[in-house]
């Protein structure tokens, strides 16, 4: 992995990914993904992107939105008021750390 994280709990007990500043958004993102069968389903998506079935993929969460390409991804995020509104990190790491948090969930 190429990138630190780390975990933390908020005080109503919600498993938080806390990752360099340059992609929060991508924590913000993590953050609605709360299950594992959820993260099975996109780490999927991100799969078939990497291996080209799919040219790009994009998943729409409750205020992010992550668009996988086969390079990079990127997560904007709809509503924050201070940037920064945009996080991109290559695809392979997204996947990395996609899959920790799954193990981080279940």
């Amino acid at each position: 992995m190429r990138y630190s994280y780390k975990f933390k709990k908020d005080p109503f007990g919600i498993t938080r990914i806390i990752l360099p500043e340059k992609l929060t958004v991508f924590s913000d993102a993590f953050e609605d993904i709360s299950t594992k069968e959820e993260a099975d389903e996109y780490i999927g998506y991100v799969k078939k992107v990497l291996t080209g079935d799919y040219e790009d993929f994009e998943i729409t969460l409750n205020a992010t939105s992550i668009n996988i390409k086969k390079n990079i991804t990127i997560a904007e995020h709809h509503y924050r008021v201070d940037e920064p509104f945009e996080s991109i990190i290559e695809t392979d790491e997204f996947l990395e750390l996609m899959l920790i948090w799954k193990e981080a969930i279940a």
